[in-house]
C-alpha cells in the first residue's frame, strides 16, 4: 500500500499541564528514548514545578501552554495526566492553540484538552502516550513507540486489533472521546464537542464498573450515545470487585450498554492506562469496521 510522503516531525516539546511530576528521572529517561526514535526534545521551564498536587500554579501551567505555541518543535507532549486541565479550560486561547498548528498529544486528564480544542475550533489533536507513563517507564513498550512514531509521521493507515464479542459495524465518522471520567465531566459545558455520527472511544482507570456505568448513563441521558455511529471501548483497568457486586462486572456494564443503546459497541481497542496503547487522532474523520473477531480503524480516508 503506497504511503503519502509526509515530512517527519522531528521535535517534541514537553509540558506538564496537569499533575506534578513525581520522578524527574522518568522525564530524563523519556527524552533518551525519544532521541533513540529520532525525536529531539525540549522541556518547558516549569515542567517539573510543583504546587499542591499540580505541576505549578494555574498561571504557570497556562503560561507553559502559551510558550508551547511559540517554540519551534512541531509536537507538544504532556509529561503525564493526573488532574488540573479542567481548571484551565476557560482561560486557554483555543484559537491560538489551533492557529499554532502544533500537534498536541496526551492522555487521561489531557482528554479535557483534546475535546475542548475540538469543541472550540474543530482542530485535531492526538490521544496517546505521555512522557512519564510510556516513554519514561522502566520498560518501553515497542508497539506503543512504533504506533506513536507512525501516526505522527502520517504512516499508519489502518489500526487493526482483536475485538472479541464486538457488534458488526462498517461506519465513518469523527473520532473523539478518551478518558470516560473526563468526557462525562464536560457534559453541559462549552468544551464538549457536539458530534453527530461520530466514533466515540472510551477508557478509564481506578473506576469500579458501577461508576463506569453511571458515567455512561450520564452520556446516555444527555442524548450523546444515541447520536454516535459506534462506541469503541478501550481498557478499563485497576478496579477491584466487592462481595456486594454479586457477579456484576464490566461485562454486565457492556451488556447493559447494548440493551440501552442501539449503537454498535466495539471492544478491545488498545488504549487506556495500559502499556500497549495506540495513538489516536481526535477530531479526524475515520472509518471503523469489524469482521470475524477483528476490528479495523481506518485512520486515513482516501477520497
Amino acid at each position: 500500500m503506497a504511503h503519502a510522503h509526509h515530512v517527519s516531525p522531528k521535535g517534541i516539546y514537553l509540558i506538564s499541564p496537569s499533575g506534578a511530576v513525581a520522578d524527574p528521572a522518568a522525564v530524563a529517561l523519556a527524552r533518551e528514548r525519544l532521541a533513540d526514535l529520532g525525536f529531539k526534545t525540549a522541556v518547558d521551564r516549569t515542567a517539573l514545578a510543583v504546587h499542591e498536587r499540580f505541576a505549578g500554579t494555574d498561571e504557570q501551567r497556562l503560561a507553559a501552554i502559551t510558550r508551547s505555541l511559540k517554540q519551534k518543535h512541531p509536537i507538544v507532549m504532556a509529561t503525564r495526566g493526573g488532574y488540573g486541565l479542567s481548571r484551565l479550560l476557560h482561560r486557554i486561547d483555543w484559537h491560538a492553540v489551533a492557529a499554532s498548528e502544533k500537534v498536541f498529544i496526551g492522555q487521561s486528564d489531557f482528554t479535557a484538552f483534546n475535546l475542548a480544542l475540538l469543541a472550540r475550533t474543530g482542530a485535531e489533536s492526538l490521544a496517546g502516550p505521555t512522557a512519564v507513563f510510556d516513554f519514561g517507564s522502566p520498560k518501553l513498550d515497542d508497539l506503543t513507540a512504533a504506533m506513536f512514531t507512525e501516526v505522527v509521521r502520517g504512516e499508519l493507515e489502518i489500526l487493526s486489533f482483536e475485538a472479541p464479542d464486538s457488534d458488526s459495524v462498517d461506519a465513518r465518522g469523527v473520532l473523539w472521546g478518551g478518558n470516560l471520567a473526563m468526557v462525562s465531566s464536560l457534559v453541559g459545558t462549552p468544551f464538549l464537542p457536539r458530534i453527530r455520527g461520530g466514533i466515540l472511544f472510551l477508557e478509564d482507570v481506578n473506576e469500579h464498573p458501577f461508576r463506569v456505568e453511571r458515567m455512561l448513563t450520564q452520556l446516555l441521558h444527555a442524548g450523546i450515545l444515541a447520536k454516535q455511529k459506534a462506541i469503541v471501548l478501550g481498557r478499563f483497568t485497576e478496579y477491584r470487585l466487592g462481595a456486594n457486586d454479586n457477579g456484576y462486572d464490566l461485562a454486565s456494564v457492556i451488556a447493559w450498554l447494548r440493551q440501552n443503546v442501539k449503537v454498535p459497541v466495539v471492544t478491545g481497542l488498545p488504549y487506556g492506562h495500559v502499556r500497549v496503547k495506540a495513538t489516536l487522532p481526535v477530531g479526524r474523520r475515520v472509518g471503523i469496521a469489524t469482521e470475524e473477531g477483528m476490528a479495523y480503524l481506518l485512520l486515513h480516508e482516501h477520497d
